[in-house]
């Protein structure tokens, strides 16, 4: 069930940023009058059609659809989708045009502003989708975060090894001052921190960044926890500890005689003492009591953590408009940092490239809105980035040949377009087929 729940979320997603991406070619195509042959959801790779408004049951059912210039449809292969817009050479590679006088719908017979128009409307929509979905999220459920400031961090291996400790709290990367505790790691890996200044006791402290060591934090997992102080908030019902007498503010300062300073520290003790009883020292304002507590199967003595709150900011309809610019254009900057790590082979970051299989591992195993819409702006964020990259067959690629002849004044042949068109679909199957395999290692490991 889980699986199918994840599998609706990324087919869902993934769905609506294609057509809402290639929607942008289309709408600003026709806005120059330039013909859009087909418009379709998936691809309909040797002619094999799940839906088409000029064949089938559905032309039959809608038939003023088929006499439409465009046809709109579903093809079988779903990994992703496009808009076949005539003269243009694209992934469909119709050469049929080639060699022939340009028609005045086609987009090769238009000034290159207006094609550059085109082919930027498809990444255009997906930032404005990013920001409509942020300013709804905003709107909505305001902008929750835990604070940085005030929180401590608990360290895995890799992190005590560049030198922090658990308990420590991160005042500044160089001169950035963090304010998400969630985004702490990626912040370490994606600014080229050089020093870090944390508070450890009274103490503040330098730590300087290996950046030998960048390729592991960016495959680094849970790098920085949220050190949760071992203080108890309530008591469930039903626990085996009710009658105990733990009150609310009591801290647990040690299990079974070992001293624990967080939540973390504790849990390997516990899960020692598993469907027993284990002596736990308790500090109530002044006093100090030994209490003995049940601990269940699980490892669990039954009582709920005061856990740092979250930091909640809402905003009015108006407001939420400019915050989800914000975030969205935050987000832009950070995945830009990430594609720049990607490209240095030295910091081992194209390891963290995935394919629709690490997508999907991103959503929650039940539906959540909030978690999904957050997803869906990344996602869309996501798609526009990469389809900006300077890649022939992406966006990106056609634009930047625009660019070239708007300064020129000289049009790349159609033929050199094709070549260059193959070429791009090569490195973007070598890309995908490193996606893959680092899903499939993952998987594997």
């Amino acid at each position: 069930m889980v699986v199918l729940i994840k599998a609706v979320q990324v087919i869902l997603a993934l769905s609506l940023l294609v057509v809402i991406h290639e929607f942008g070619h289309f709408l600003f195509a026709r806005i120059f009058d330039i013909r859009v042959d087909k418009f379709f959801l998936f691809f309909d790779a040797g002619g094999v059609k799940l839906l088409s408004t000029k064949e089938g049951w559905f032309s039959k059912l809608f038939p003023k659809l088929k006499d439409s210039e465009t046809e709109y449809g579903i093809g079988w292969l779903p990994i992703g989708g496009y808009c076949k817009i005539c003269g243009m050479v694209d992934e469909s590679m119709d050469t049929d045009f080639i060699g022939t006088e340009p028609k005045p719908w086609e987009f090769r017979a238009h000034p290159a502003w207006q094609r550059f128009i085109v082919m930027f409307g498809g990444v255009f929509f997906n930032f404005i989708l990013a920001i409509l979905v942020y300013a709804l999220i905003m709107g909505v459920w305001g902008k929750s975060y835990v604070a940085n400031e005030g929180n401590a961090i608990y360290v895995n291996d890799l992190a005590y090894e560049m030198g922090f400790r658990s308990g420590d709290h991160i005042l500044a990367f160089d001169d950035y001052v963090p304010e998400n505790f969630a985004t702490l790691q990626a912040d370490l890996a994606r600014r080229d921190v050089t020093k870090a200044t944390v508070l450890r006791g009274a103490d503040t402290l330098d730590i300087y960044i290996d950046h030998s060591m960048l390729g592991q934090v960016l495959n680094s997992p849970d790098m920085f926890s949220l050190a949760v102080p071992f203080v108890v908030d309530s008591v469930m019902a039903g626990s085996p500890n009710v009658e105990a007498g733990v009150q609310r503010g009591d801290r647990i300062i040690a299990v079974d005689t070992l001293k624990v300073d967080f939540v973390q520290d504790a849990r390997q003790i516990l899960l020692a003492h598993a469907g027993g009883e284990v002596e736990v020292l308790m500090q109530r304002d002044a006093d100090t009591l030994s209490v003995p507590l049940q601990v269940d199967s699980l490892g669990r003595i039954g009582v709920y953590m005061a856990f740092p709150g979250l930091q909640v900011k809402k905003y009015s309809v108006l407001g939420a408009i400019p915050a989800g610019c914000e975030m969205a254009f935050d987000t832009i900057g950070g995945y830009l940092r990430d594609l720049r790590l990607v490209a240095n082979p030295s910091t081992q970051a194209y390891k963290s490239v995935g394919s629709f299989i690490a997508i999907g591992q991103v959503f929650p195993s039940a539906w959540d809105w909030y978690a999904f819409l957050q997803i869906l702006a990344l996602l869309s964020i996501m798609l526009g980035v990469m389809n900006l990259l300077p890649i022939p067959g992406l966006d990106g690629g056609h634009i930047v040949f625009l660019i070239f002849e708007m300064v020129s004044g000289r049009k790349p042949s159609d033929r050199f377009l094709m070549v260059m068109q193959m070429v791009g679909m090569f490195l973007l199957l070598m890309l995908m087929m490193l996606a893959f395999g680092n899903d499939i290692t993952r998987l594997l490991r």
